[in-house]
């Protein structure tokens, strides 16, 4: 017996292809709401946070470049948790020769450092700090750790953190207080780098001294983390707790002390005429001098042993910094932020004019002005920028900020600056200015997402910026200068932890500030996103946000499904290039045969001639020598109709009802346009569409185009002109990373052709690897 089976005919094979879905939700990578954070991005009705008070004595020996201080804390557990143990942050443990800081930096990769680094090339500059990091006796001598009642409490350090072990658990609603002393060796900031740090000048030996991330602090607890409790390596910032401040400083005579929070003795450090002057400039119309020049200069020849004792205190702040020097010229402006008075303070020394006269507190005023009218009233009483070794770092009401002028080639005794030095320092005081609102009050964690401070601060420092005066050169902000880092190689997702970061600004500054001006300009438009923005940033306040908290308030308030954007532009490294590939237009058939017929005719004689057609123009024909080979067909071309049309007797075309007929002999030209979107990217297609009268048209197609194809997209279009250019992206607004395609007809763009004289065979390998 034979076994028989039966088989198809035709045999085929599925191939099931996967589907990219750009515009699924992102529930399954945002954390479940709950009691705390809400599903509309707004704290919870049981949100939390704790509260960490200073009282804190501080003592700056300027010969030994040393800072030595006591202080008290009064830690309070507003949380629902028993805490066995309190974890404080010893920031200045980083620049122990052991810390992973150091070590870290001698094996870096060449990824993290700069091109000039890697490999066997290095900087003088960069060679002498590497160097001296290794040598420099740095970090905190902590001592005299007790509780309240004045016995010495249990702890570890592990690098830059330190735990206190309790001897009860502190219960919800409970307090603990606990002193320390501790002291520790200030860095040169220009050897060292860093967020603080001394400088000295050569001609007179005076420093100016930047003192930050300077004494012990809580740690953050909080409803997301627990102890948040990484290491400090120097990249990820900062995640720190509100609180009260009490800072007494006690410093050479004639230095002059700029500090987070108010004076509180002015009769003790100030003359009488400069406290007048301070008073006075919280209604005047320009800047006062607090200390002139002249003051400044008879502090640096003054040569006292004498001490000064400058107070401060500082209400709901999450940290504090300070400086102080005898160089220091101060001025001081009132500023209106809502109902209150808000005095914009800087203090620089004279190297620094005449550039930080005429900018610094000008460029304060203006940055409040603006933030205020995007986020909230600027709500503290001071807002200072400081002039000094490092090149532009942010603390609740004070700031340090380096560009100085230079000093004049033709006359060594007058100071220039250049347009670069100019814009730099008002975008760097902009941009540390804003910081205090973005991360001082709206409290994200540095330490763990830093474009939540760098990137929402970099997007409101280019609104700052634009608004100062016309065609201002922001760095940041504009589509077309993030474009080569979303095709670089190097580009990490937004939502990658700081120290993973591979370009640092750009990642972090750059791509999360274009985004979020894209999202205003081309997606959400300027009223609903200043609206959400505003939401978000009124709700956070004072407030511990996390990033599911803003992607879902911008959302809350504006009635748009972003998830989509958030993928694209924070989750993923595509990059934005969409294509337009083909544009057919199309006509309606009438089902005339007579009307089809010359349509037929017509495109038939416009179509060009083939080169055989045109040289067989005088070829000799066998018809022409043989007439009788002539027929109907030789009377009339093949575009000819048939005596016996569709027509009926009455001339009526069937089986078409009138309103059918009318569409049919609707007279226009019906568009195919075909995209594709090559860089991954989903986002709306914006077209300028040219007419053959002149005239330009311009679409908004939403990015729900791209949702059933991420891949390609066709639109129709009806018009009645006749469509003769079609461009995408006319106004360069999402960051389309290659124009060429954007064009149908495609155009041929101008560039320049680099010429060089070559002296050497160039090694196009090599240059090609160390670019990488």
């Amino acid at each position: 017996m034979v076994a028989s089976a039966v088989l198809p005919v035709h045999a085929q094979t599925w191939t099931k292809q996967p589907f990219d879905d750009k515009f699924r939700q992102l529930e399954e990578i945002l954390p479940t709401p709950n009691d705390y954070r809400t599903g509309s991005g707004a704290p919870g009705h049981k949100y939390w946070q704790q509260q960490a008070d200073y009282t804190i004595q501080v003592k700056l020996d300027e010969e030994e470049k040393r800072v030595t201080g006591s202080e008290t804390i009064t830690y309070t557990n507003n949380s629902p948790d028993r805490l066995s143990y309190l974890w404080l942050q010893l920031d200045q443990n980083r620049f122990d020769k052991n810390s992973d800081y150091n070590l870290s930096m001698r094996a870096q990769t060449r990824y993290v450092l700069k091109p000039s680094n890697a490999g066997d090339k290095q900087s003088l500059k960069d060679f002498r700090g590497r160097t001296s990091r290794q040598s420099f006796e740095g970090g905190y001598q902590i001592s005299n750790l007790k509780g309240a009642n004045g016995k010495p409490l249990r702890h570890i350090i592990n690098k830059t953190m330190m735990r206190i072990d309790l001897d009860q658990p502190l219960l919800p609603g409970q307090q603990f207080s606990f002193s320390l002393d501790w002291e520790y060796n200030m860095v040169e900031a220009k050897t060292h780098g860093g967020r603080g740090g001394y400088e000295c000048f050569e001609k007179d030996g005076n420093c100016i001294f930047l003192v930050a991330q300077w004494f012990p602090r809580m740690a953050v607890y909080d409803d997301v983390n627990g102890w948040q409790n990484k290491q400090f390596l120097g990249r990820g910032e900062f995640s720190l707790e509100f609180g009260n401040y009490e800072i007494s400083y006690d410093v050479p005579a004639d230095h002059i002390v700029a500090s987070t929070g108010t004076l509180v003795n002015p009769e003790q450090v100030l003359s009488g005429p400069q406290q007048d002057r301070l008073k006075r400039a919280e209604t005047a119309k320009k800047p006062v001098m607090i200390v002139t020049e002249k003051e400044a200069r008879a502090n640096e020849e003054d040569d006292t042993s004498k001490r000064k004792v400058w107070t401060f205190k500082a209400d709901n702040v999450r940290d504090v910094a300070w400086a102080s020097s005898r160089k220091f010229l101060w001025d001081a402006w009132g500023v209106k932020s809502g109902d209150n008075t808000v005095l914009a303070m800087s203090y620089y020394p004279q190297e620094g004019n005449p550039l930080w006269e005429r900018y610094s507190t000008q460029a304060i005023a203006h940055t409040i002005e603006q933030y205020n009218k995007y986020s909230f009233d600027y709500p503290y009483p001071v807002a200072i920028s400081v002039n000094g070794p490092v090149g532009g770092m942010e603390y609740p009401m004070m700031t340090f900020n380096g560009p100085r002028p230079e000093i004049d080639k033709e006359d060594e005794s007058k100071r220039t600056y250049s347009r670069r030095t100019k814009y730099g320092l008002i975008s760097v005081i902009i941009h540390e200015i804003g910081h205090i609102y973005f991360p001082m009050i709206v409290n994200s964690d540095e330490r763990q997402w830093t474009w939540m401070d760098e990137g929402l601060n970099t997007y409101l420092q280019f609104l700052a910026e634009q608004a100062w005066e016309e065609n201002y050169p922001s760095r940041r902000g504009e589509p077309r200068k993030i474009i080569d880092y979303m095709v670089s190689a190097k580009q990490v997702p937004i939502m990658t932890n700081s120290e993973s970061i591979l370009q640092f600004g750009n990642n972090a500054y750059g791509k999360p500030a274009t985004a979020l001006n894209i999202l205003r300009e081309t997606i959400m438009g300027r009223e609903l996103f200043d609206y959400a923005f505003r939401e978000y940033s009124q709700r956070w306040k004072f407030k511990r946000p996390m990033p599911a908290d803003f992607f879902r308030t911008m959302e809350d308030a504006s009635a748009v499904d972003l998830d989509w954007f958030w993928r694209g532009w924070f989750y993923s490294t595509d990059h934005v290039d969409i294509s337009i590939d083909d544009v057919r237009i199309m006509q309606v058939n009438t089902d005339d045969p007579e009307i089809e017929a010359e349509w037929k005719r017509e495109r038939h004689e416009a179509a060009p001639r083939s080169l055989t057609e045109q040289r067989n123009e005088e070829l000799h024909r066998r018809v022409d020598d043989y007439s009788e080979l002539k027929d109907f067909y030789n009377e009339h071309d093949e575009f000819t109709v048939s005596p016996k049309s569709t027509k009926d007797a009455e001339g009526k075309l069937k089986p078409y009802e009138e309103w059918e007929r009318e569409l049919l002999e609707t007279e226009g030209n019906f568009y195919l346009l075909d995209f594709s979107n090559v860089g991954g990217l989903v986002m709306p297609i914006i077209l300028a569409i040219e007419y053959d009268n002149g005239d330009v048209e311009e679409l908004r197609i939403p990015a729900e185009v791209w949702r059933q194809d991420p891949k390609q997209a066709s639109i129709q279009l009806w018009r009645e002109e006749v469509i003769t250019q079609v461009t995408v992206d006319p106004h360069w607004e999402t960051a389309d990373a290659d124009i060429s395609n954007n064009f149908f007809p495609r155009k041929i763009l101008p560039s320049r052709l680099e010429l060089f004289k070559d002296k050497k065979k160039r090694n196009l390998m090599k240059e090609m690897q160390s670019e990488e």
